[in-house]
């Protein structure tokens, strides 16, 4: 990677890092609340039902709902961003950088939602296949980010671009298998929106308020078609630019011509006021900037840190409260949670070191010089770190049956935290020692 590259990633990794702590910090908090004394507030404030009445009409969700159709589109814009940008000029921008981490992730799937299956076999449970495919990308950079300067940046790089793999794969689940029926009028409209965007683009319009009124109808478009809404994130990140507007030449030229101009002429804060060509040369020299500066990477910027430290911590403080009652061993004993643990906790480190090293006999991929398979199958583990995207997982494979879900949440807890200790374990042995 150049020096930009790095730079970028390396305040990715902190902020995924950093966003980990808080993440088990709200999930922990979220857990005990809902099996506190207060438990019953907790399940009252998820069920509260929140909305706009105009009229007659009345447009509502409740409140955990809001979170899981509506904060989270957020959270998948980011994502989208983050894909997208991995795929145009990151790591997964071409064969030879993407094969590793892209094997790994296609086994890092495949693997676990075939020992699920196995579990779950013509029971009521076999819809949730795709919960134990995903990586949870904070709490596995987390995990990491306590080794400190022991861990190799190949390896950094390596699982975050594995997770973001394995972020689009699971959203090809949500859209491909997760969706119980479709209205092709509303997502001809959320299709029509979109190109209106990536026009209004190109066109080099703008408006902020174009351009959330137009995100607001796809969100609109989306939740009505039957696919879920959170989708809509994913496709506004595809029409939002991750290059520069601007050829870089143009833009050194247009700086230097404006620069040049005033240079030449008397310039004080006073003057730039009342003359009109200092100002006109200003604000040509700060669009410039603008459009060179490309959008996808600033709005990650800007977003990222919401997504990181606000967003993920609500959804986890709704989302992970499950009441632990005297019958939970039976629970952690279901089916569907076997098949979750057995997915994250053994059928990711398998399926991932398996494609890892079927890539590396075909000839197609290599290790990188400072990574070796003891710091890939720690690696491997922490992949199993589940948490965020198999409990949205979950919620969509039984979207009717509570006691399914708290299954399903259930083993994902206990698995993330396998997961994350065996991981840490292993890492812990294979890196080379602390300085001191």
């Amino acid at each position: 990677m150049n020096g930009r590259s790095t730079g970028m990633f390396q305040q990715f990794f902190r902020w995924e890092a950093a966003s980990g702590v808080v993440l088990l910090f709200f999930a922990v908090a979220g857990l005990a609340w809902a099996n506190s004394p207060w438990a019953d507030s907790y399940f009252a404030l998820s069920k509260t039902y929140i909305g706009i009445s105009w009229g007659d009409h009345t447009f509502e969700l409740s409140l955990s709902h809001w979170i899981a159709d509506g904060l989270m589109v957020i959270f998948f814009f980011v994502v989208g961003l983050e894909i997208k940008r991995e795929v145009v000029v990151g790591e997964l921008s071409s064969f030879k950088q993407a094969i590793l981490p892209v094997s790994a992730a296609v086994g890092g799937m495949i693997v676990p939602a075939m020992l699920y299956a196995v579990f779950t076999f013509g029971g009521e449970g076999a819809h949730g296949w795709g919960i134990p495919m995903a990586t949870d990308i904070a709490f596995a950079l987390g995990i990491l980010a306590l080794f400190g300067s022991r861990v190799p940046t190949s390896l950094k790089v390596f699982l975050t671009a594995l997770a973001i793999a394995d972020d689009l794969g699971a959203i090809t689940v949500i859209a491909l298998f997760y969706t119980e029926s479709v209205s092709f009028v509303a997502l001809g409209v959320a299709a029509a929106l979109l190109v209106c965007i990536a026009l209004a683009s190109r066109r080099g319009i703008r408006s902020t308020a174009v351009y959330l009124l137009l995100a607001v109808g796809v969100w609109a478009a989306v939740l009505v078609s039957g696919i879920h809404a959170t989708i809509a994130g994913v496709l506004l990140a595809m029409v939002v630019p991750v290059k520069a507007a601007l050829e870089p030449h143009e833009f050194l030229s247009r700086s230097r011509k404006r620069l040049a101009e005033l240079e030449e002429a008397d310039l004080t804060r006073d003057s730039m006021v009342s003359d009109k060509e200092q100002m006109d040369a200003l604000d040509d020299m700060y669009l410039a900037v603008e459009d060179m500066r490309p959008v996808g990477i600033s709005l990650e910027h800007l977003l990222h840190p919401i997504q990181a430290f606000l967003i993920l911590p609500v959804f986890a403080l709704f989302m992970a409260g499950v009441p632990l009652g005297g019958g939970s061993v039976g629970v952690f004993a279901s089916p569907v949670s076997l098949g979750v643990i057995a997915g994250l906790v053994i059928g990711k480190p398998v399926g991932i070191m398996l494609c890892v090293w079927l890539a590396i006999k075909s000839g197609r991929a290599a290790l990188p010089g400072d990574m070796t398979w003891g710091h890939l199958l720690g690696a491997s583990m922490l992949a199993g770190v589940g948490f965020t995207m198999s409990i949205f997982i979950s919620n969509l494979a039984f979207p009717f049956d509570e006691a399914l879900i708290a299954q399903a949440k259930l083993g994902v807890l206990l698995a993330s935290v396998l997961a994350g200790v065996i991981g840490f374990v292993i890492l812990n042995k294979s890196l080379p020692a602390a300085s001191r």
